[in-house]
């Protein structure tokens, strides 16, 4: 019987070019992403398609949405939807804007999206996340901010997960609560 080769198979050292796994270690490529990175970081509150990004690193649309995936574990979509929270978080717990002024300042063109998605991330409104930070600030003032940052920084991962278990177990709470006017 003939030997299949095994198409997962690393390439050899001296291909000339990188293949799967090892094309993040093209420097020209990380560079490139980086870059794209960097800018939705800078600009989290603007629009950030694939398309955009792809040109900002100079690279296909398919192929930088895959290496995006690769070198920083999270989709595009998902990196600037953490920022976005993040940025939230910290408004919400830091300054007296209102939740809509905040929406829009973080991107948001969306009150209800804002608001459905800041509760599957974070487990709790906005409104509640910002009474439990005021609550608890006397308790934060010693920590250092990128300490803070660090700690708050939303899980998309988990999030989606726990909310598609939820949609599977069928015990997803509607996001917005219904009266029932009798």
């Amino acid at each position: 019987m003939p030997r299949r080769e095994d198409h997962r198979a690393q390439p050899l050292a001296s291909s000339p070019s990188p293949v799967g796994a090892d094309a993040l270690q093209d420097p020209a490529l990380l560079r490139r992403l980086l870059r794209a990175k960097d800018r939705m970081d800078a600009a989290s509150h603007e629009a950030w398609p694939v398309k955009r990004l792809a040109e900002v690193s100079g690279v296909s649309e398919a192929h930088f949405a895959r290496s995006f995936k690769r070198a920083f574990g999270l989709p595009p979509h998902r990196y600037l939807l953490t920022r976005r929270i993040e940025q939230a978080t910290t408004l919400l717990r830091d300054t007296e804007l209102s939740i809509t002024d905040i929406a829009f300042a973080t991107g948001w063109e969306s009150l209800g999206t804002f608001g459905r998605i800041f509760r599957d991330i974070t487990g709790q409104s906005p409104g509640a996340l910002r009474l439990e930070a005021r609550a608890n600030m006397p308790q934060l003032d010693r920590v250092p901010a990128c300490v803070l940052k660090a700690a708050q920084r939303p899980d998309l991962t988990i999030a989606v997960l726990e909310k598609r278990r939820r949609v599977a177990e069928d015990t997803l709470q509607p996001s917005t609560t219904e009266k029932d006017v009798s």
